[in-house]
């Protein structure tokens, strides 16, 4: 990959976008949508690491090794956003027709490695939805694991989101991880003003 090619799809978000269409439910309440394809998501790895940062969140509960993407590109986070609200968030309401699209909380690229955060502990997210997006494959381990739902992302594909209703009834984690580095891309739903 060239940077040319990683500015278009991190600044312009040019051939981000898996063409692939449709929602397969592989869970108890957990969704999965094609969502980037793997070119995009080895691009968002290289821009994260290139403004590095990689750091916990002070104020954070559950803190791990992430940078925002509004950090790497406010563009990049906009089109995200835009991107989400208009091809993604209506797939959703055909599983979930109550929900409400009020934006994003936050976006951000959390990396695991053996010199730093090798696992995340079981918690829920303070979101409407949320959802997670594995940037790349070459690594062991550090599955995400829903034990309520007895279900991991292993199966799920680099570049497909994999989405589930925050809060209560969705607690996850990250197991550890044996060996290589993973990155992802973590996604957190705005939750409609009135319960914010």
């Amino acid at each position: 990959m060239t940077a040319p090619d990683d500015l278009l799809r991190v600044l312009a978000y040019e051939s981000a976008v898996d063409p692939a269409t449709g929602i397969t439910e592989v869970g108890p309440e957990l969704l999965v949508v094609p969502f980037w394809t793997r070119e995009m998501c080895a691009a968002v790895i290289r821009a994260a690491e290139a403004v590095g940062g990689f750091s916990p969140q002070p104020e954070d509960p559950v803190p791990g090794h992430e940078v925002s993407l509004a950090a790497i590109s406010p563009r990049l986070f906009e089109a995200v956003q835009n991107d989400l609200g208009s091809r993604i968030w209506p797939q959703l309401q055909e599983h979930w027709p109550l929900i409400d699209y009020c934006g994003l909380r936050d976006v951000f690229v959390i990396k695991y490695s053996l010199d730093a955060q090798t696992e995340l502990r079981i918690h829920h997210d303070v979101a409407q939805v949320s959802a997670s997006v594995k940037l790349n494959d070459q690594y062991e381990g550090a599955e995400l694991e829903f034990p309520r739902q007895d279900f991991t992302n292993s199966s799920v594909p680099v570049g497909s989101m994999l989405v589930w209703p925050s809060l209560v009834t969705h607690a996850h984690r990250t197991r550890p991880l044996e060996s290589g580095v993973k990155y992802g891309l973590t996604i957190w739903f705005e939750l409609p003003e009135q319960y914010s």
